[in-house]
């Protein structure tokens, strides 16, 4: 770990792709510019309470973790509670309910889900033509389910009249989303957005006036701002 800045330190390791950025919690905002190698950027509070999940998301970054095929798993649809709460172990940000939740299972065990939102009519598009988003999708800690999203899209499309699905890729982990691979197009950027945090808990925000109130009112904690996010949309 070398230190670059007050409260901001490099960290690298050997025939890793990716630089490591970690931020203290009174730094409020990334480094800016583009940077010369793929970065992942990590604050405090995500190493001090996430820290298993940081690794395990490694670990698939790397290869490292136990792979499976999407064909030797089963697609099922899940319920809010089971999705909620595997996104609660496995996922690093919010678990959210979504309206649509799909699972992939492995000899009985589910390693992988995904969760969908209700469709939405588009400007400009009939009033037949539905958009939907891919709000969270994760695998289980210990497992890499190769071909897993690929396989619940397409268990989503063939249930519900998708005309387009889109989603959000965290800029904090990859500069350029390996989604392309699956059809998806970026579509355009999406500014930073700013937390309050205090220990374990965060808020997300859009506005920093807003994340600031909030400490405001809590006199506690502190706010700081992510590196935004790349906006992706897939065609079917």
């Amino acid at each position: 770990m070398t230190a670059i800045d007050e409260g901001i330190f490099h960290i690298s390791f050997e025939e890793f792709p990716q630089e490591i950025l970690c931020y203290a919690n009174h730094i409020k905002k990334r480094i800016s510019g583009e940077y010369p190698a793929p970065t992942i950027h990590l604050d405090q509070d995500q190493i001090e309470f996430l820290l298993p999940k940081i690794g395990a998301r490694l670990k698939g970054i790397m290869h490292c973790e136990h792979k499976i095929f999407a064909r030797q798993t089963v697609v099922a649809r899940i319920n809010k509670n089971v999705s909620l709460e595997f996104q609660e172990e496995h996922h690093l940000q919010l678990p959210i309910a979504g309206k649509y939740r799909y699972g992939l299972f492995y000899q009985g065990e589910l390693v992988s889900i995904a969760v969908f939102s209700a469709g939405r009519k588009m400007s400009g598009q009939p009033d037949t033509y539905r958009s939907f988003e891919l709000i969270r999708f994760c695998h289980k800690n210990s497992l890499l389910v190769v071909g897993g999203l690929s396989k619940l899209i397409h268990a989503f499309a063939k249930d519900f009249p998708v005309n387009d699905l889109m989603t959000y890729v965290d800029l904090d982990w990859t500069q350029n989303s390996n989604l392309t691979s699956l059809g998806f197009k970026e579509k355009g950027r999406i500014a930073p957005q700013f937390y309050w945090i205090n220990g374990a808990e965060r808020k997300i925000f859009k506005l920093y006036e807003h994340a600031v109130a909030q400490q405001q009112i809590q006199q506690t904690g502190h706010v700081k701002s992510n590196s935004g996010s790349i906006k992706m949309v897939l065609e079917l």
